[in-house]
């Protein structure tokens, strides 16, 4: 029986100019795998995926505007990037 693999990377940089910690210029990617027994698992759970870290990137951002409304941060200083792929195994 083929087997499918859900793969995901999510990682973020923040601008070095924000802050003085190199630490906290970047997260290290994280990369996960998950096994479904079909296509059709696979892509369910890649849409479900996506949707809700596009809505956790969405919900950052609107905490740095609100932020920025007072001086505190900026938007543009954080790089938020993931990427999610349904591949046979």
């Amino acid at each position: 029986m083929p087997m499918w693999v859900l793969m995901y990377v999510f990682s973020y940089s923040v601008d070095p100019a924000a802050t003085n910690d190199r630490a906290e210029w970047r997260l290290r990617p994280n990369v996960v795998f998950q096994e479904f027994s079909n296509e059709e698992r696979c892509k369910a759970a890649k849409s479900a995926l996506e949707s809700s870290l596009k809505d956790a990137g969405a919900r950052l951002r609107s905490g740095l505007e609100d932020l920025k409304s007072i001086g505190k941060a900026d938007p543009a200083q954080l790089i938020i990037a993931y990427n999610v792929e349904c591949l046979p195994k």
